[in-house]
């Protein structure tokens, strides 16, 4: 069961007159509408508030795992760069060791 509209009550309460009941009838019905929209407009703008800081708060999340993404990134690049100089370092002390058996 729909609850009464307040706009519809209101509408309802007022005497009518027999002079001015069609205008009157017409423009209550127009501010009944107007209302409508109104209530209609409210509701949407709510949801739409709603999902936007549903949204915000993703993209803030989506902005933490970034930043923690860049940091792997970066420990990586760190991590690559003192794997390549040992290698390096292996790889001289190898060459000597050649050497210095093909000498030996």
């Amino acid at each position: 069961m729909e609850a009464a509209n307040p706009l519809e009550t209101i509408a309802s309460d007022r005497p009518q007159t027999p002079a001015n009941t069609p205008s009157l009838a017409r423009l209550e019905a127009i501010v009944l509408e107007i209302g409508e929209a109104v209530l209609a407009t409210t509701e949407t703008v709510d949801c739409l508030a709603i999902r936007l800081e549903e949204i915000a708060q993703q993209i803030q999340q989506q902005g933490y795992q970034i930043f923690a993404l860049s940091e792997e990134v970066e420990n990586l690049t760190t991590t690559h760069q003192t794997t390549l100089e040992r290698l390096g370092n292996l790889t001289e002390t190898l060459e000597q060791l050649a050497t210095s058996f093909q000498k030996g």
